[in-house]
């Protein structure tokens, strides 16, 4: 007998005297808790998750449909990627502007050559935002999961408001549990017994979190966010009278 005849039949076993006409198990199990703490706008839940995104560590950015491509082209750049992993149904307009060399992910390639690839970039199927999580389903968008575990830097687009709830709750009434669900809340992250912190170890190093919508959608500022930093720190390293100037 193997294992998992074992287990069923320890279940089996455990349910023979439960009646047929015995409430389900959906109704079993008292589900009267808070859907989400707190009543907040769109633009604060939205605002919330990039706030608790930030906390774990991820880095955050915000833009339109229109600059998304070269937002996503900076920030390869910026990582110094010579080629990207993308998942089959990936919209091709996400990469447009992009200059690394396109890799698609295929069965045959091996957790080797997926790490020589420095970056991927995919979407999601939703993100939460008072626990600053992001899921992957595994739809075409996204890809199987290890393409999201073995490159070093890791690119996930969120469609604001669209994709984003308030709470796990929510986020279970939207999921499919038989999908493959990878919840992901910051870049990888590991500590030792002397709570030395490592990243890396388990997944990218790097997650970059891109909030992304239409530019027509009302309540939102639209900000690239890198572009303005980079802009500010331009303006720092001045001297302090050109800083006036610009200013």
């Amino acid at each position: 007998m193997s294992s998992r005849e074992r287990v069923l039949g320890r279940v089996r076993r455990a349910l023979a005297d439960v009646p047929r006409d015995d409430t389900p198990y959906e109704r079993a199990v008292p589900r009267d808790y808070l859907r989400e703490h707190g009543n907040r706008t769109v633009e604060e839940t939205v605002d919330l998750l990039a706030e608790n995104l930030a906390d774990y560590r991820a880095i955050v950015h915000r833009t339109d449909a229109d600059d998304l491509p070269h937002l996503i082209k900076r920030l390869l750049a910026q990582h110094g990627s010579q080629h990207v992993l993308l998942p089959p149904g990936l919209p091709p307009e996400w990469m447009s502007a992009a200059d690394p060399t396109r890799v698609h992910d295929h069965p045959a390639s091996t957790p080797h050559e997926l790490d020589e690839i420095e970056s991927v970039v995919t979407g999601c199927a939703i993100a939460i935002a008072e626990t600053g999580t992001i899921v992957l389903d595994g739809s075409p968008d996204q890809g199987r999961r290890r393409i999201t575990l073995i490159p070093d830097h890791h690119i996930c687009v969120v469609r604001v408001p669209d994709q984003v709830v308030a709470s796990v709750p929510q986020a279970l009434q939207r999921l499919d549990p038989t999908r493959p669900l990878t919840w992901i809340s910051g870049p990888s992250a590991t500590s030792d017994i002397e709570l030395d912190r490592v990243e890396g170890v388990h997944g990218p190093r790097t997650l970059e979190v891109i909030l992304v919508s239409a530019a027509s959608h009302p309540g939102f500022e639209y900000v690239d966010l890198a572009a303005r930093r980079e802009r500010v720190e331009a303006v720092l390293a001045q001297p302090a009278s050109d800083q006036q100037a610009a200013q």
